[in-house]
């Protein structure tokens, strides 16, 4: 693929052999030299990883691979968010807590996005239309600023606890795939981070939720997918869901 020729970049690589995913292997920092070098000035890579947990501990694959895809490729983090969803007990019930969420660090290219707009992913305000007295914040000298009255607004950002409750997509297409993450994921950021005519890829596409939400959204997509069986049940999910208006329940 040519340099600088990819907007924005949504993917969930398979970390950790958490899944079996038919022998398959990978190179997450070569993944983030050839995502680097793709990706235009400005452009954006997000990502869905967790940690797995051996012998009580957890193999902090995610924080190494923000460091280095930093530290050592070129990349800023614009931000960490994290994917909130109801977690399993899982085999260690009695012994750990229940993991209620996975992180998913945006990376940029560049000085600053070359498009970013937050307006869809906003979400209601609780006192929304209200008068309210507040923003009486402490200041770094220790005293506190004089308290302001002020209209509330509808809508609010959502900030970096970005919930999923709701959006597992019960598909039985989906469900052929072993890790498949909500479609409302790219959904939202290609919604924030690629403009129209952009191009959206992801480099493991596995059951096609990416290509699936920028056919969607009018965008262009590039996939890749080693599994031939995964290959096969992506091209019927964007031939199927594709030709769908995706609705969502938060």
């Amino acid at each position: 693929m040519p340099e600088d020729s990819v907007d924005l970049i949504v993917t969930s690589p398979p970390y950790d052999r958490i899944r079996n995913y038919n022998g398959f292997d990978f190179d997450l920092h070569a993944t983030g030299q050839e995502v680097y070098r793709i990706l235009k000035n400005g452009g954006i890579a997000a990502m869905v990883i967790q940690d797995q947990t051996k012998n009580f501990g957890k193999t902090l694959t995610s924080f190494r691979t923000i460091l280095d895809w930093c530290d050592n490729i070129g990349f800023k983090l614009f931000e960490c968010v994290i994917y909130r969803k109801h977690g399993s007990e899982g085999a260690w019930w009695n012994q750990r807590f229940r993991v209620d969420h996975e992180y998913m660090p945006i990376f940029l290219k560049g000085e600053k996005p070359l498009y970013f707009d937050k307006e869809p992913l906003k979400i209601p305000s609780k006192h929304g239309g209200k008068i309210m007295s507040g923003s009486g914040n402490r200041r770094t000298d220790g005293k506190t600023n004089s308290t302001v009255r002020r209209s509330i607004n509808e809508k609010k950002c959502r900030g970096t606890i970005w919930n999923y409750l709701m959006a597992g997509d019960k598909n039985p297409l989906k469900r052929q795939h072993p890790a498949p993450f909500p479609d409302k994921i790219p959904y939202d950021f290609i919604q924030c981070f690629c403009p129209e005519d952009g191009i959206v890829l992801d480099p493991f596409m596995g059951c096609g939720s990416t290509a699936v939400t920028a056919k969607t959204l009018k965008r262009h997509y590039i996939g890749f997918e080693i599994s031939e069986t995964y290959c096969k049940l992506a091209e019927e999910r964007i031939r199927i869901d594709a030709s769908q208006e995706l609705l969502f329940t938060l």
